[in-house]
């Protein structure tokens, strides 16, 4: 039988592609905000200013890092150290980016509102790490299944043709079966048929009405 190949939608891995691509910017933005207030925090703490670029890295790459993770070993017993790493890592980041509103100082806001729009950025890198790895693993998932998917569609015209073959074969039995004496009851029980299906053979190959016949032969007749 034919296959028939239905084609993959396109449109949903143009938008899964973009939807990645899209958190990927996110996450560069929040990471870059968040970066540049915790080396501002670290210099101030008294970290050596061509070092205090490293501080962040730890505390945000604590976030980043731990996300995957979670993601990875997602329903695995071993997911509750990156958990733990994950909350410790988002808090810290938190903290400190309050922290560095709030001794800042140089703001036109209240102490409290800076501090809390200090605080979007670390949990946005959460946010969208978690959202990047989680779309990532199911585009790798559509990846792996077959692209298209096979669906059986029988063919009309070759059921047509194996049925216009039996009928064929079937009359061709008949005729041969009559030929030696057979009666119509006996062809239709020996052909597997009614006898109205082997009289209808017969009228239509003769164009007359078929005549019952008397059975030749010991084992062929109607009983």
């Amino acid at each position: 039988m034919p296959l028939v190949k239905w084609p993959r939608t396109e449109g949903v891995r143009l938008a899964m592609v973009t939807a990645i691509i899209g958190t990927v910017f996110i996450a560069a933005g929040a990471f870059w905000l968040s970066f540049t207030s915790l080396t501002d925090l670290a210099r101030r703490s008294g970290i050596d200013a061509a070092r205090a670029w490293v501080w962040p890295l730890i505390v945000d790459g604590i976030i980043v890092v731990a996300t995957v993770a979670v993601v990875a070993l997602a329903r695995s017993r071993a997911a509750w150290y990156p958990w733990m790493l994950l909350i410790a890592g988002a808090a810290i980041s938190v903290a400190a980016n309050a922290t560095h509103a709030l001794v800042a100082g140089a703001t036109d806001v209240p102490i409290l509102l800076a501090a809390c729009v200090s605080a979007v950025p670390p949990l946005v890198i959460l946010a969208i790490t978690h959202l990047t790895s989680v779309l990532m693993r199911h585009e790798t998932g559509r990846a792996v299944a077959p692209a298209t998917q096979d669906v059986v569609v029988p063919a009309v015209e070759t059921l047509f043709d194996a049925d216009a073959a039996a009928v064929g074969e079937g009359q061709a039995d008949a005729s041969s079966l009559r030929a030696l004496g057979w009666s119509n009851s006996a062809i239709a029980r020996r052909l597997g048929v009614h006898p109205s299906t082997v009289g209808r053979w017969f009228r239509v190959h003769a164009g007359a009405p078929a005549v019952q016949t008397t059975t030749v032969g010991e084992g062929m007749s109607d009983e």
